[in-house]
């Protein structure tokens, strides 16, 4: 599907509700499905991503039923069993990287493959640390499809390589049922959620600094309630910063500390933006944010800054076209192993639309202010994140931009649209 976007003329404004976190949305099916008993999801989201994942533990013998229109009721035995068919996890590397470690201790054999995309995607990071573990995996050359074949695992000490929420994930999920301590280290603290939800789930788990550890654990049936996703918020924080004449409310958005990089971000750019409230639920920080059109100045983005906004870097790097200065994107090398190449497919968009960028090996140079000029196609590259980015970059280009495969949004924002036009209203 082609996406034709025009200048916004008049700004955007008003209040939504921003749709469900995908990554507390994937945990919490995986999670509620290994806890023996009844547990309520409310506000499940319904991107393509999240949906793979509930499928798949249908598969592996879990009653999942919609309660209500983003409701989910998982009546589980607390025991997964043998899947008839091959486990498709679509799109999703959230889905298969943590699968892998839900997976590599069962009394069963499995194979979990996915889409063309996901499927170029690298998977030696779960890999070398499962096998570490005594876990049984094959691999096409450290991709998908995975083969696993079902092994008792033993818990080992992991210093992580790189900050990664998903490689922490898959190995604390292995640790759950392992023999011994199981315990990660990276070298910047990644997202946080598993750790949280699995805390409020009741696992012998501990947290120190940058380190988390877990021991076997039975996980109890809870109520899990799913805030607004932050990097879906994303998109709304940068049209309400660049898009003239712009005044936006972000209704119920998770504000996780390793989450809301962009935030932190913004505000160190002079961007206009606020907490409205803040409260817990469910072990997470949530709150409304309000958003300004705002001038904005460079600043540099690496280090530490990288594991909390690493999805939200594409959108960045737009809204740092619209910033005075030059704006240094680095230490993310990781945008290469995305669904796209991010740092290229960025900086050749970004270029083709008239900004100053720099492509670098791990991330951009980004010379502003400039305005963009339009009048191009944009391929999409079945990345979502680009779609929306891009849609978001039309909104200020002088002339006309056309989007290729618009329709890779639904991957986790089919609501994305509906909502922008309800700020023009």
């Amino acid at each position: 599907m082609e996406k034709r976007v025009s200048k916004s003329k008049h700004g955007l404004r008003g209040c939504v509700v921003i749709p469900s976190d995908k990554s507390i949305s994937h945990r919490s099916v995986m999670f509620t499905s290994l806890a023996k008993g009844k547990s309520i999801i409310n506000n499940f989201s319904d991107g393509a991503d999240c949906i793979s994942t509930l499928n798949l533990f249908r598969q592996l013998g879990i009653n999942i039923e919609y309660t209500g229109e983003k409701t989910l009721t998982v009546n589980s035995s607390g025991i997964l069993k043998y899947p008839e068919q091959d486990l498709n996890c679509g799109n999703s590397g959230t889905t298969m990287r943590l699968c892998s470690g839900i997976l590599a201790s069962r009394d069963f054999d499995t194979v979990l493959y996915g889409d063309e995309s996901l499927s170029k995607r690298p998977m030696k990071r779960v890999i070398d640390p499962l096998m570490a573990m005594g876990a049984d995996i094959q691999s096409n050359d450290y991709k998908a499809p995975l083969r696993i074949k079902g092994k008792n695992l033993t818990g080992i000490v992991y210093n992580s390589p790189l900050a990664s929420a998903q490689v922490k994930s898959c190995i604390l999920l292995a640790g759950l049922n392992a023999d011994g301590k199981t315990t990660v280290t990276e070298p910047y603290l990644s997202r946080n959620h598993t750790e949280l939800m699995l805390k409020y789930m009741g696992a012998d788990i501990a947290v120190n600094g940058n380190s988390v550890s877990i021991s076997r654990s039975k996980l109890e049936p809870a109520v899990i309630d799913i805030a607004g996703d932050i990097s879906s918020a994303a998109f709304f924080i940068a049209a309400g910063l660049i898009v003239p004449n712009s005044e936006i409310i972000l209704k119920n958005v998770g504000l996780n500390p390793t989450r809301n990089g962009i935030i932190n971000v913004v505000k160190r750019m002079g961007g206009n933006i606020e907490i409205l409230s803040e409260n817990t639920t469910s072990g997470e920080i949530v709150g409304d944010i309000k958003v300004h059109y705002s001038e904005l100045n460079s600043c540099e983005i690496s280090g530490a800054d990288i594991p909390g906004l690493i999805d939200e870097l594409p959108v960045i790097a737009l809204i740092s076209t619209q910033a005075r200065g030059r704006t240094v994107i680095k230490d993310a090398q990781d945008l290469r192993k995305k669904e796209s190449d991010r740092i290229s497919t960025v900086a050749t968009a970004l270029k083709s639309l008239g900004a100053n960028v720099e492509e670098q090996s791990d991330g951009f140079i980004i010379n502003g202010k400039t305005n963009l000029t339009g009048g191009v196609e944009l391929e999409t590259f079945h990345d979502h994140r680009l779609a929306m980015t891009y849609y978001i970059a039309g909104l200020i280009s002088k002339s006309e931009i056309l989007i290729k495969d618009f329709e890779w949004v639904n991957t986790s924002f089919p609501e994305f649209e509906t909502l922008i036009n309800k700020l023009y209203s």
